[in-house]
């Protein structure tokens, strides 16, 4: 089951990221999407975030949000997947064209993305990608006939 936080922030001008993923982390409540801030045309920014859960293998355990930032006078969206480490310091993400490209879940210690339905893709194909030798530095999404998008790891 899935539930949608509102949380009011002033957000106008820069925020610290890091304080609204915090937030989210520290509930520790998978598949619920918080909401900070409101999109307007003018200055309005919203960011979507979304706690999938942890993936674990023997050396290390990785905490999974997905982030979605509307902006801008056409409601841009900034995806990303976001990387933390078991006591919640950000490692890094991966930046996502669309929005329909985020993962869906984490299944048997695996990021599952399940094939967009706004897309034209093949729609018995989905990518699951492990973290058992650590972070991915790359992963590919394939949407159909061994076409896809490349995604990479970025460090901050």
């Amino acid at each position: 089951m899935s539930f949608i936080w509102f949380i009011g922030l002033n957000i106008y001008g820069q925020i610290d990221n890091n304080v609204l993923y915090q937030k989210v982390l520290s509930e520790n409540s998978i598949d619920s999407i918080y909401v900070f801030g409101q999109w307007n045309k003018i200055d309005g920014i919203e960011t979507h975030l979304k706690y999938l859960g942890m993936i674990c293998n023997k050396n290390e355990n990785f905490k999974i949000v997905t982030s979605s930032r509307l902006w801008g006078l056409s409601k841009r969206a900034t995806n990303k997947i976001l990387v933390f480490s078991e006591k919640n310091k950000y490692l890094g993400n991966y930046y996502v064209t669309m929005k329909y490209d985020l993962p869906a879940k984490i299944e048997n210690n695996q990021i599952v993305f399940s094939p967009p339905k706004e897309a034209n893709c093949d729609k018995d194909l989905i990518t699951r990608i492990s973290f058992g030798k650590g972070i991915p530095e790359q992963f590919f999404i394939e949407c159909k006939d061994g076409k896809g998008d490349i995604y990479l790891f970025n460090k901050e």
